[in-house]
């Protein structure tokens, strides 16, 4: 086979160029390293600063009492007159104060919705939902204003650290569906016009309890 001078010249180019090691431009873009810088503050602030900037509207309560009561107070003033939640458990210090707005049916009509959550990423304001939660896949999108009830020990940094929690929790189970909600739902497909709560809640509340 012959070749033209001009490939070979190309050809011999080539293998000099790998005879020699060349440095990574990025050396730490291959590596497991996280490419974000550690945290410098406390989880929590981190949170509520990038959940806030998402217009999330963000509550901090020290204890269960406080959360009964910022949940109470809230739903009153907001005159939510039908409260959909199906975890017991998470709204068991205000059941008594809420039983007369409490549904667990006939979530497409609610005003708002309760949910726990799997995880909160910090470094991205998310809450983290997953399909095996006791809400399922629908109770957070449904509603027009979604509460997250969450606690301190569900705070993580990044996404990753979510996703090894949930690898962990559940093993080869893993959930068919996992939901990184980043604040309200919102699009700018129309016109380039940003608008708030067209394909999911438009107010998204996270109550934080101190555990």
């Amino acid at each position: 086979m012959n070749i033209s001078p001009s490939k070979e010249n190309i050809l011999k180019k080539i293998r000099k160029a790998l005879s020699q090691s060349t440095p990574l431009p990025f050396p730490k873009s291959e590596g497991t390293e996280s490419v974000f810088l550690p945290l410098s503050q406390e989880p929590e602030v981190e949170f509520a600063e990038q959940f806030t900037k998402l217009q999330g509207r963000f509550i901090f309560c020290i204890n269960q009492q406080e959360l009964a009561f910022q949940l109470n107070s809230l739903i009153r003033k907001a005159d939510w007159n039908k409260v959909y939640c199906i975890e017991e458990n998470l709204i068991a210090s205000v059941a008594d104060q809420l039983a007369d707005r409490l549904v667990k049916t006939d979530l497409a009509h609610c005003d708002v919705a309760i949910t726990g959550c799997e995880y909160l990423v910090a470094r991205t304001g998310s809450v983290v939902m997953t399909a095996s939660q006791p809400s399922g896949r629908n109770t957070s999108v449904y509603s027009p204003v979604h509460i997250c009830i969450a606690f301190t020990h569900q705070l993580v940094y990044d996404v990753k650290d979510a996703l090894q929690g949930i690898k962990e929790k559940y093993g080869n189970n893993i959930p068919s569906l996992i939901t990184f909600a980043t604040g309200p739902s919102r699009t700018a497909d129309i016109e380039k016009t940003l608008v708030v709560g067209v394909h999911g809640p438009k107010e998204v509340y996270v109550f934080l309890v101190e555990t």
